[in-house]
C-alpha cells in the first residue's frame, strides 16, 4: 500500500514485529506471534556503559558451582563444548571431572583463559557463526548468557546441534524476555545495562528455535537461582538513573543489597516462576 511503511520481520518465527515502548524511554521489538524481542541501540540504549559484563569475583564463584550442577543434574558428560567460555572456569569445571574440553570464543570480555583449559582444551576464538564444521562430536553443548549477544541465534542454535552428538544434550541460558522485570523496570532493566545484549528470548521463541534446528525433547524452563542480583540492580537504576560506565554492580553496596535480599528474592520467585529473569533451555539430538 503506497505510504505504509514496512513492518520489521522476527529473526526466529519470520513473522511481523512491531515497537514495544518501555517504561522510562526507548522502545524495543516485539514479535506479534512468539514474542521475541530484538533492540536497536539507538532505539534502546545502553546508559553509556560501553562493554559486556565482566563478572564480579564474589557472585562468580557462587554462579559457577550453581551453574555447573544445573548442566550435570542428568549425568555428567564426558565431552563438552562451551559456546563463549570466557575465562573458561566452566570448562575447567569439566575438565577436573575428567571430561574433555573444547569451545569458542570472540574474546569479548577481554580476560585471560585458565592456563589448564588452553592447554588440555581445543580451543577457537572465532565467533559460534564464523566456526568450520567439526568432525568430532561431543556430549554436551551449552552456552551462558551468550545468545543474547551472538549476530546470528539461529546459526548459533544450528551449529550446537551439529556439535552434539546422536543422544547428547544442548543446553543454554539465556535472559528472559518474557519476564515480569521488563515490564516493571523499563529501560531500566539491568538486563539492558549491557550493550551487547541484542536480543531477549520468549519461552515460546526458544522453544520454536530450538525445535527448527532439529533438536529434540525440547523444554524451557526458568531456574530460580540465577541472576539473583536483577532485581536490585534493576531498582537502584530505576531510582537512581545515571551514567555508569563499569555498570550498577561495580557500586559495592549494590552487589551487598543484592546478596541481602537473596532469600527474599528466592521466596518470591517461587510464589510467581515469571520473576524469574532467566531462561534455560535443554534439548536434545535424536539418536
Amino acid at each position: 500500500m503506497s505510504g505504509e511503511v514496512a513492518r520489521a520481520i522476527c529473526e526466529i518465527c519470520r513473522n511481523p514485529t512491531r515497537a514495544l515502548p518501555l517504561r522510562g524511554g526507548g522502545t524495543l521489538q516485539r514479535c506479534d506471534d512468539c514474542g521475541h524481542l530484538t533492540r536497536d541501540l539507538a532505539a534502546a540504549p545502553a546508559d553509556h556503559r560501553d562493554r559486556a559484563y565482566g563478572g564480579e569475583p564474589t557472585l562468580d564463584a557462587w554462579r559457577l558451582a550453581l551453574t555447573h550442577r544445573l548442566l550435570t543434574r542428568d549425568g555428567a558428560p564426558r565431552s563438552v563444548f562451551e559456546v563463549g567460555y570466557g575465562s573458561g572456569a566452566l570448562l575447567r569445571r569439566f575438565l577436573d571431572a575428567g571430561a574433555t574440553v573444547a569451545g569458542t570464543d570472540p574474546d569479548q570480555l577481554e580476560v585471560a583463559v585458565d592456563p589448564l583449559v588452553r592447554e588440555r582444551g581445543h580451543l577457537h576464538t572465532a565467533a559460534i557463526e564464523e566456526l568450520a564444521p567439526a568432525e568430532d562430536r561431543v556430549e554436551l553443548v551449552y552456552g551462558i548468557h551468550v545468545l543474547e549477544h551472538v549476530r546470528d541465534p539461529m546459526r548459533t542454535l544450528q551449529h550446537a546441534a551439529e556439535l552434539v552428538a546422536p543422544g547428547g544434550a544442548v543446553q543454554f541460558l539465556t535472559p528472559a524476555g518474557d519476564s515480569d522485570g521488563l515490564r516493571a523496570y523499563g529501560r531500566a532493566w539491568w538486563m539492558l545495562e549491557d550493550p551487547t545484549h541484542v536480543r531477549f528470548f520468549s519461552a515460546e521463541s526458544l522453544r520454536r528455535a530450538a525445535t527448527s534446528v532439529g533438536l529434540t525433547d525440547v523444554r524451557v524452563t526458568r531456574p530460580a537461582l540465577d541472576s539473583l542480583v536483577t532485581d536490585v540492580a534493576s531498582m537502584t537504576r530505576l531510582a537512581r538513573p545515571r551514567p555508569r560506565p563499569h555498570g550498577v554492580l561495580a557500586q559495592r553496596s549494590v552487589l551487598a543489597a543484592g546478596l541481602a535480599t537473596a532469600p527474599l528474592v528466592l521466596a518470591a520467585r517461587a510464589a510467581r516462576p515469571t520473576l524469574r529473569p532467566t531462561l534455560h533451555l535443554t534439548a536434545r539430538k535424536a539418536s
